[in-house]
Formats: structure tokens, sequence, C-alpha cells
């Protein structure tokens, strides 16, 4: 049986890089981008003001200068103006330049009119630049901005804008194939038999990949059929970039999938992870490199392995740049089989001295769907402990 890390490792290795696509910069949000994002010009490009006011020249102000006469108004967009002779100034507007011979901007609350003439208040503060945001100050034309690999969100979005980027690379979202399969399933809607379940991964798998930005999802739903379910991996796999089935990867007579991957010619991984809940977990690669995840058909365990392998799977293959690794500090005790990682349901929080803590949330069983509303992950266990005391530190993964 594989090691979770084995798992983990073997799962990376054959996971392959996604394409890029060009998109509009205005719907770029919630991708990952795949470009270096250059400074098109120094940042800010001009000497920006940074108050409303007026522009004086400080070597006025240094002579004893407190009245100054205005030669005009300068608003944000327009042309510079300039300063022709002592004594003047130029009435400014935030986020304009300053004018042309001014270096010191002085705000209009310490400003008074008299006849044509602009007066400095009694006991205003002088000093030479004030309010004057200096070219280049940010960063320079040319430089890198933007890496490769980082999710873009609202900040990212500007500075990809304000570079002047209309268009900008991101990595393509694969077309994945969500497979539930058994007999029992029926979906919400639908008339349904006392010996039957609700079907609920697809769904809840569909969610995490979606919220998660990272692929475009197609539902399919097979009964226990060999062949049916051999036929719809041919034509998925396909049409799709990766397979995700939950279900049928046990040791049961109706558990079709790992000899279905073998008929399809795909080359079984690993069939089998030393952990729990999820033990049957199967990764399997096909003849043309894409990647099948064989899923458990137990709701908590189908949620655990697609958190724990595929999420990360999939951000790699979109060359999202790797997480914070999160820990939390266990509140209560938890007891297991020291022969298995432990794969144990929370409730995060945060104690008195600042420290992220884990409320233990354990489930029913592995079909115990509805403990892990209100939990916001598991923390991860190694297998060779008995028992984990209040205080433990553990790794974290959300869901």
């Amino acid at each position: 049986m594989t090691d979770v890390a084995q798992a983990e490792a073997l799962v990376f290795d054959r996971m392959p890089a996604w394409p890029s696509v060009r998109t509009e910069t205005a719907s770029s949000h919630g991708r990952i981008l795949r470009e270096t994002v250059v400074a098109e010009r120094d940042q800010p490009p001009f000497d920006r003001v940074m108050m409303d006011g007026i522009a004086i020249a400080w070597r006025d102000w240094a002579a004893g200068r407190r009245n100054f006469d205005p030669i005009g108004t300068q608003a944000a967009g327009s042309p510079e103006l300039t300063l022709r002779a002592p004594g003047q100034c130029i009435e400014i507007m935030t986020g304009a330049m300053c004018p042309g011979s001014a270096d010191t901007i002085i705000p209009v609350e310490r400003l008074r009119r008299e006849g044509r003439l602009t007066l400095i208040s009694e006991g205003t503060e002088v000093e030479r630049g004030q309010f004057i945001h200096p070219r280049g100050s940010d960063r320079r034309k040319g430089d890198r901005l933007l890496e490769p690999g980082v999710r873009i969100g609202a900040t990212e979005v500007a500075v990809i804008a304000g570079a002047g980027y209309a268009e900008i690379e991101v990595a393509a979202l694969p077309r994945v194939a969500v497979i539930s399969t058994g007999d029992e399933l029926v979906p919400a809607g639908e008339p349904i038999a006392r010996f039957q379940i609700r079907s609920t991964n697809e769904f809840s798998i569909e969610a995490s990949l979606a919220l998660a930005g990272l692929a475009d999802i197609r539902r399919e739903r097979l009964l226990d059929d060999e062949s049916e379910i051999l036929e719809a991996v041919e034509d998925l796999h396909h049409d799709h970039d990766a397979l995700i089935l939950s279900g049928g990867v046990s040791m049961g007579q109706f558990d079709f999938v790992p000899a279905v991957l073998q008929q399809h010619g795909a080359q079984v991984v690993f069939h089998g992870v030393a952990q729990r809940p999820g033990r049957p977990l199967l990764f399997a690669s096909s003849h043309d490199g894409k990647p099948i995840f064989g899923l458990p058909g137990n709701p908590v365990s189908a949620l655990v392995c697609l958190t724990r392998y595929v999420i990360p799977a999939f951000r790699r293959a979109a060359g999202l740049s790797d997480p914070m690794i999160e820990h939390a500090v266990l509140t209560e005790p938890v007891s297991r089989s020291g022969k298995l990682t432990y794969f144990m349901p929370v409730k995060l929080g945060w104690d008195d001295q600042g420290r992220q803590t884990a409320e233990p949330k354990p489930t029913n069983t592995s079909g115990d769907y509805i403990s892990l509303a209100g939990t916001d992950g598991f923390i991860e266990l190694p297998k060779g402990r008995e028992s984990d005391p209040a205080g433990t530190v553990a790794r974290v993964y959300r869901w």
C-alpha cells in the first residue's frame, strides 16, 4: 500500500502542465498568470501631485514670500503648465502633473484668497517637495511587476491594466469529466426508492474545483455496469484533459473501475493509500498522459482525497505557486490507529496566544458528509502514533 507522501509525489510527477491561453485583462480575474508583467513606463510616469492646492517654487517660500499670483489651473489629465516668473503659482488638482519650475505643493486647506492673490495661512509649515509623488519612485520602466504563477485578483488586475496590457497570458482551464458510479445513486429532484441514496459526490467535486478556479467541469452519472463505464471513459477521455471518477475503486464485486482503466490502456500508478479515510484511492495515467483519479465512493473519503491530492495536483498543472503551508494546534486529544495516516475534519479558530487551533469534528462514518458542514477542512496526523494529545501541531488542508 502506498504511503501518503509517496502517493502525492507520484501524482505530481505525472501531472502534465496545462497549456496557456490569452484572455482579456478585464476577464482575467481568478485565472493563473503565465507571463511576466513588466512596467510599461515609470510609475508614477510624472511627478504626481498628491493634494488639491497650489504649486509653487520652493525658492520663493525660502525667500519669505507668503502670497502668490495664480497664472492658471492644472487639472489631472491636462498638459503641464509652467511657472514663468518669481511669485507665481498654479492652482493644482490631485493626480495632476507637477507644473514646470514648481517643486512644492501647498494644500488648499492652508490657503485663502485676497483679491487676485492667493495667501498662505500663518503658521503653515512647508517642506520642499511636499505632496509630490516623484516620477519613478514606485517602479521604473521595464521593472518586473508580476511573476508567473500568481492567481489574478483585484490588485493583480490593477497592476496588469496599469502596465498597459489589454490581454494577458493565463493557464488554460482544463476540461475535466467528473463521473459518479453506482446503481444506488439518484440525483435531487427525481423519485427515490428506500434502498437508494442521493448522489452528492459529483456536485461537491465540481464545487471544489470551480471555487478554486481550476477546471471546466462536465458531470456524468453511471450505473455499475462495466461495459457502460468503459464506453464512457473512452468517450470522455477523448474530449477532456482529465477524468475524476467517484466510486467503484474498492475490491467489491461491482467495483469495475480498476479493470476498466486497464482495458482502456491506462497505467495504474497506485491503487490504495495508507490513510483513513480514502484508503482505496486510485491514480492512473492514460496512454497519452492524461491524469485519471479514482476516488472512493463514500462522500467524506471522496472530498478528503480530492482536497489532499487532486486540488494540489491541478494547482501545479496550472503553474500556480505553492500555497503557504498552514498549521493548527489540536484543542482536544485524538485517538486512532497508528497504522494509517489519519485525516481528521476540524473547525478552525484562535487561542489567546494568537495560535490557530483545530477542534476535532469526527464524522460517524466516511459516508457522513452532513457532519462536514461547518468544518473548515481537515488536519493530517501521520501514521505511527496511537494518539495525538491536545497541543499537537498538525498541517491543515482547507476544503
